[in-house]
């Protein structure tokens, strides 16, 4: 088995394709992250405006998000990100992020014809659909004819790394893909993105800030983790299963699973 690797190690090999180092790097060059969703989407934007928060939020009481990327043009809104892994929710977390776009877009009384396009724009290293297409784009459309679009202007895009690398038939997104994905710079514009993810990596705050980022990650990878073990614990416990074979099976210590079983005697399951 694979060792984890550190943090420390994980700066030192980071690419492009890490979500940290995409975010800075598109915050950074706003010209470049123009460039990247003009290219992908056949676009032109006439005027770049990038959010000056990293959290949409809709009021003090409503949750609020980190969008990795988040630009607006004069007609249309844009959110890009690297999605690494297969998380299982991106098709809700682009619907989330589309709805605070949406709510960002319109100011209180205004006609909702004021709305700007919307575009969610993932960049996904697996492919999340399995049909084996390089990109996924998603528009409302009537299931009973199939065809009639209901031109609410709201899209998604999932753009698949290694297909694209080899399917895409423009030459830049193509390109784009393979440095994504190996590394390897081969034209202008992917040597500007190789020199900035450097300059990046010499930045000592944004170590720093890697650093943090990658604890509190952990940190709720293990509680989400632990969570999930005393969950399995307490249904086991309600089997009648061995004490030893439940600490065994979920991975927690003996102690624990006694402090949960006498937890469930004093507090008996309502009927």
């Amino acid at each position: 088995m694979s060792q984890e690797l550190s943090a420390e190690e994980k700066w030192d090999k980071a690419t492009l394709a890490d979500n940290f180092i995409f975010y800075k790097v598109m915050r950074s060059h706003p010209e470049e992250c123009k460039e990247l969703i003009e290219m992908l989407l056949k676009v032109k934007i006439q005027k770049m405006e990038m959010h000056n928060e990293e959290v949409i939020a809709i009021d003090h009481e409503a949750k609020s998000v980190r969008l990795d990327v988040y630009v607006k043009d004069v007609s249309k809104m844009y959110d890009i990100e690297i999605q690494v892994a297969d998380t299982m929710e991106l098709p809700e977390r682009a619907r989330y992020y589309a709805s605070l776009m949406a709510l960002d877009s319109l100011k209180e009384g205004d006609d909702y014809k004021k709305l700007r396009d919307g575009h969610v724009i993932f960049l996904c290293l697996k492919d999340i659909f399995h049909q084996k297409l390089p990109v996924y784009t998603f528009e409302n459309i009537c299931n009973e004819d199939n065809k009639t679009k209901l031109n609410d202007r709201d899209y998604k895009h999932f753009f698949i790394a290694p297909l694209c690398a080899k399917m895409a038939k423009d030459k830049e997104i193509k390109e784009f893909f393979e440095f994504l994905i190996s590394n390897s710079a081969k034209n202008k514009f992917t040597s500007k993105l190789s020199k900035y993810v450097e300059d990046a990596k010499h930045n000592q705050q944004w170590r720093h800030e890697y650093m943090t980022y990658e604890r509190l990650q952990n940190i709720m990878i293990r509680y989400g983790k632990d969570l999930k073990a005393i969950e399995t614990a307490e249904n086991l416990l309600k089997e009648n299963i061995p004490l030893e074979t439940i600490a065994k099976c979920v991975g927690l210590p003996l102690e624990k699973v006694l402090e949960l079983e006498k937890q469930l005697v004093e507090v008996p399951e309502k009927q």
